[in-house]
């Protein structure tokens, strides 16, 4: 034995050679006569206690670990008994002697590992190792109580489940080292121990829970420790170990987060520590916020957060874009604090903390307010909505700002605003565009500003046609001038104008792709790359503006082009080229046939490509530079000549680099973003090529739904969303294709599906379902309700038979707050205020998508979901109250009117509690809801079956009057109020006429003619109309009624039948429109000459 320990350290000497030669004979010695043999344990523990060489040492214990793991302890196993015994006896001896930390470092490791295989053997083993641990964790000598710490932290790190007896004890050594005086490393390794505690405890071991909440304190005092004395390793540990804790189902902080905000606060804010120590702090800050949001809300700490962030947003950023700053760090923490809280919480106390720091002298004041309105606009966009006209001096003051940082700001924010509010961003045209043309021009503000102007011109509409000359005159000397970014977000700009102009764009159109299209040759990495990508990108926009017959000369070069840019091995160019491609497709249909073949092969490989980086291949498997320094330390497939020669089986997939946590963060975390976004739009242009192409597609649907169907669960969200919404439009182009008879409702299918679109379904919605069980991001589950709802609603009953109680079942645990999204782990404390009924817009949102899937299973089902609604409304009617924000009562209401036309006439038991419901809508100080509840009452009077009394009648239209006594001009949703109003005066009269009061009702329903804002309401109002003109005939009182608005009417009649407004009324409405032109002009006396000089004729 002793023989062959020192030919073993020989040759773990020689490892260490300069000779690469040697090193190599070397490692395959070790390879083909050690490392197979059980012998090497006990030589390798000997090398370990005798060495005088601490390299060999460190190296020894790196091996002897491994060997003890090898096929779970499977060459431990084979060790003689005695000899193991001996081991165990004396390496704790031998570990306290060691001087090298990182020789006992790694000694710890294998000790665990030991005790990982013994401790779970039965009856367990070695139990003089966890006193001794004790003992060791008490002792006087710090290295001894770091030895004894590490241990028992490297124990938990591997046989938690083990040692839950022990924990009691545990928490009491643990206590003591967060408490050491002496040992910073005592004091972290112990953080990071319970750290791993904090994973084994339940939610129902309240006794844990309550020990371990009172350590918090002193958990944070480590922390805080490392940070003043500049340790930043430790400092990433411990942030490392309350981010853990953050996601925890269990409760362990939750008392504490109020103190847990000021102290990452206070990390984030402190300038005297280093910024990637601050960046932490800060990430910390945004993880409490997005994993313990019902307690931030539940402390109202919205405001306090943003008075300390707003400072720091001040800072300098630095010139990479790409490198975390706290100040960037602070405006992401603001956006996912208005996307998590209540936008009560958030936008008021911020728009005060705007208008002073608006006002400030000091520049930067004045950027970071622009930046945070900028960030926080999609978490409280609806909230913001009534009150834009109150943001748009700041937007102004801010680009009209003597400093170009600000100028930057401000176009970042307008960029923001044009996102998620582009109506009413559209509507400042007239002062927004002249500004950002002038900005366009400064070489100091030319790139933010040509970036503002892409987001603006997306947004323009119709409206861009007064600024197109001057605006691509200007675009198309900056495209071929400008340096590299700049063009970059030229090109986007053209495109935006392209997509609002429309075929207008056609003058623009040669003189653009001319410049263009020799960017798509460019192939250095950096700046040509991402230009190259956009071009590629704005280009395919380009196309649908312009049409199939202009754009055909360059379609097949630049598809030429967009291959060639998928080789280039550039996750952001292979983006832009996919989005191109599924462009095109829509564009020229069947023409883009002959390159399916091409394009679904590169699609469906960047769907199954592999994202991890650096360590692994696209395969997924280890990558040759790794894989030869394994190999360097791992057992090869040769034969031991030893004859105690475990099982042939190989260990060279065994990498050991838990001694390096950098190293197992690179081999774990190096998930490569680019390539995981680059696969949501591969998932999601499949979709999109499919519905373009139809009929050629068929021959890669299997393939295509396999992969999208195993994207189902992916980590990353957006790849789920992607794979979602492709699987879904799959199915409804299937149904496209299969020429469906027109669906009725019912839960007995009359008009079941092709048997090919049945088969689809079956491998499709059974998958998403799966997927929705276990989903806990809001937003996926918000994609699958919509979706969902969408193709109920196109393609009947039969797409979801059988399915109907597991829809119902999901849409009800959204309406209760008890779908897995939903869940909040503090939930239990027992301290939730149930009165507190304020959400965040996310949250929102996820419930009206909720109400449209109940409402999509009244529109398939019709008088079947009769007895189900009675489970759901009191679940809506919950959902308003003056608690609520106006989303919820918007949706509450607005979600009737789809359901009541579904259910028709079987809704007539529910008529008294949906108009105790509608008539609070009515009186909502909110113009949406008040336009919700107009529709809901006018189709619950047209559906039900009974009849209308007169007081009920001049009850209701008591209430709508004053929808119609506003001033122009309207905002939107006062405008749609207006028209709803009108809709549901029309259905009131078509309902039974008798009641209602004609001569003082129509003149009012006339005067809110031509509607202007909900077009849809036009077929009832003229259905309205129609009908009243037909009952004149039999009816004297009803004629000079009529003729009384004669001239407004025809006025009305007039304006819709503009070729421009067809779309307004529809080709059914407009061919009856005609029909009672020719009635009047000659049936009822004196109107012909009012048609001439109406000019209405021409219709005749």
């Amino acid at each position: 034995m002793a023989s062959y320990a020192q030919s073993l350290h020989a040759l773990l000497e020689q490892t260490a050679a300069p000779d690469t030669a040697i090193i190599q004979q070397a490692t395959q010695t070790l390879n083909t006569q050690y490392y197979k043999n059980p012998e090497c344990i006990p030589a390798l523990y000997e090398i370990v206690a005798t060495s005088p060489q601490i390299p060999i040492r460190q190296l020894a214990a790196v091996e002897l670990r491994k060997r003890i793991l090898f096929k779970d302890g499977k060459m431990w196993k084979q060790v003689p008994e005695n000899i193991r015994q001996q081991i165990k006896q004396n390496v704790l001896e031998v570990i306290v002697k060691e001087e090298s930390a990182l020789v006992r470092h790694s000694s710890s490791r294998f000790i665990s590992c030991i005790a990982s295989i013994e401790l779970e053997m039965q009856p367990p083993q070695w139990p003089e190792l966890l006193p001794f641990l004790y003992q060791l964790s008490a002792s006087p000598t710090a290295s001894h109580r770091e030895i004894g710490i590490y241990i028992l932290f490297a124990l938990l790190d591997t046989v938690a489940d083990c040692l839950q007896s022990e924990l009691g004890t545990m928490f009491g050594v643990f206590r003591g080292g967060l408490a050491d005086a002496e040992s910073g490393e005592v004091r972290v390794t112990t953080l990071r121990a319970l750290g791993k505690v904090a994973e084994y405890i339940d939610l129902d071991d309240k006794a844990d829970i309550a020990v371990f909440q009172t350590l918090i304190p002193s958990m944070v005092s480590v922390l805080h420790q490392t940070m003043e004395a500049g340790n930043e390793d430790g400092a990433r540990k411990g942030f490392d170990v309350f981010e853990t804790l953050l996601i925890l189902e269990t409760p362990l902080i939750s008392k504490h987060i109020a103190d847990l905000v000021n102290f990452f606060l206070t990390g984030g804010e402190t300038k005297s520590y280093e910024d990637d120590v601050r960046c932490m702090s800060l990430n910390a800050l945004l993880w409490t916020i997005r994993y313990k949001a019902k307690k931030v809300q539940q402390l109202n700490l919205g405001d306090a957060i943003l008075a300390r962030l707003l400072p720091i947003g001040r800072e300098e950023d630095p010139e990479d874009n790409d490198e975390d700053s706290p100040s960037r760090l602070s405006f992401r923490v603001l956006d996912v604090l208005s996307q998590t809280l209540p936008p009560t919480q958030i936008f008021p106390a911020l728009h005060r903390h705007i208008q002073t720091d608006m006002a400030s002298a000091d520049p930067s004041a004045r950027k970071a307010a622009l930046m945070a309105l900028g960030v926080t606009v999609e978490g409280c966009s609806e909230f913001i909505r009534p009150h834009v006209a109150q943001l748009w001096p700041i937007i102004e003051a801010g680009l009209q700002d003597s400093e170009p940082m600000v100028k930057k700001a401000a176009c970042i924010a307008l960029g923001c605003l044009c996102e998620w509010l582009p109506e009413e961003c559209a509507s400042k045209h007239e002062s927004i565009v002249p500004v950002l043309f002038n900005h366009v021009s400064d070489p100091l503000t030319q790139k933010s500003a040509c970036a503002a102007l892409d987001s603006y011109l997306e947004i323009l509409g119709d409206s861009i046609t007064n600024y197109l000359p001057l605006l691509m005159e200007r675009l198309l000397v900056l495209l071929e001038n400008a340096p590299i970014p700049v063009r970059a977000t030229v090109t986007g700009a053209i495109g935006s104008a392209a997509h609002a102009s429309k075929d207008g764009f056609i003058p623009y159109f040669e003189a653009t792709i001319t410049r263009m299209q020799s960017f798509l040759t460019l192939k250095n990495e950096g700046e040509e790359t991402d230009l190259r990508g956009i071009a590629t990108d704005t280009l395919g926009t380009i196309a649908e503006a312009v049409g199939k017959d202009i754009f055909r000369p360059y379609f097949q070069p630049l598809v030429k082009l967009a291959f060639e840019g998928l080789i280039l091995d550039n996750p952001r160019l292979r983006e832009c080229s996919f989005i191109f491609f599924a462009t095109m497709a829509k564009v020229f249909e069947d023409e883009f046939a002959i390159y399916l073949p091409n394009v679904m092969e590169a699609l469906i490989t960047s769907c199954e490509q592999n994202e991890t980086d650096e360590y692994l291949t696209e395969e997924g498997d280890v990558n040759t530079t790794v894989q030869a320094a394994i190999d360097a330390f791992s057992a090869s497939n040769g034969k031991s000549n030893g004859n105690t020669s475990i099982d042939e089986e190989d260990d060279s997939e065994f990498l050991d680099i838990e001694d390096d946590a950098d190293e197992l963060e690179k081999l774990f975390g190096g998930v490569n973003s680019g390539i995981a976004i680059e696969k949501e739009v591969a998932a999601d242009s499949i979709g999109d090529i499919f519905a373009a192409t139809g009929q050629a597609f068929l021959p890669y649907v299997e393939r295509s739904v396999k992969v999208l169907v195993g994207l189902l669960d992916h980590y990353y969200e957006g790849i789920r969303k992607s794979a979602l919404a492709s699987l879904i439009k799959f199915i409804a182009t299937f149904y496209d294709l299969s020429e469906p008879a027109e669906w009725t409702p019912g839960l007995t299918i009359t008009t079941p599906l092709h048997g090919n679109v049945k088969q689809l379904i079956d491998v499709i919605l059974p998958a998403i379902f799966e997927m929705w069980d276990t989903e806990d991001d809001r937003t996926v589950v918000i994609m699958c309700a919509n979706e969902l709802s969408e193709l109920m609603n196109k393609c009947g009953p039969a797409v979801v038979e059988g399915q109907f109680e597991k829809i119902a079942l999901y849409a009800s645990e959204i309406l209760q707050g008890k779908s897995l999204c939903q869940q909040d782990p503090d939930a239990d404390e027992g301290d939730v205020d149930e009165g507190d009924t304020d959400s965040s817009e996310y949250e929102s949102a996820l419930i009206s998508n909720a109400s449209d899937l109940v409402g999509a299973l009244a529109s398939v089902l019709g008088p079947d979901f009769a007895g189900p609604f009675g489970q759901f409304l009191p679940l809506i009617r919950k959902y308003y109250s003056d608690k609520r924000s106006s989303s919820d009562r918007s949706m509450a209401v607005g979600s009737l009117g789809e359901i009541i036309t579904g259910l028709k006439g079987s809704v007539t038991p529910y008529v008294p509690a949906l108009f105790e419901l509608i008539y609070l809508g009515l009186s909502d100080e909110e113009p949406e809801v008040r336009s919700n509840a107009a529709f809901a009452a006018g189709v619950l009077i047209e559906n039900m079956d009974a009849q209308l009394g007169f007081d009920d009648v001049v009850k209701l239209l008591t209430v709508l009057r004053p929808f119609f006594l506003v001033e122009e001009p309207l905002l939107p949703a006062v405008g749609a109020a207006k028209d709803n109003a009108a809709g549901a005066v029309a259905r009131i009269i078509l309902k039974d006429s008798n009641v209602v009061p004609l001569d003082q009702v129509l003149p009012i329903l006339f005067n809110a003619l031509p509607l202007k804002n909900d077009f849809i309401e036009n077929r009832v109002v003229f259905r309205c109309i129609f009908e009243l003109f037909q009952a004149s005939a039999s009816d004297p009182k009803v004629l000079p009624v009529l003729l009384q608005h004669i001239d407004h009417l025809l006025s009305v009649f007039a304006y819709v039948l503009e070729d421009t407004r067809e779309e307004q009324i529809g080709s059914e409405t407009k061919s009856q429109l005609i029909a009672l032109l020719g009635h009047l002009n000659s049936q009822v006396e004196g109107v012909a000459p009012k048609l001439q000089a109406a000019g209405l004729t021409r219709y005749l």
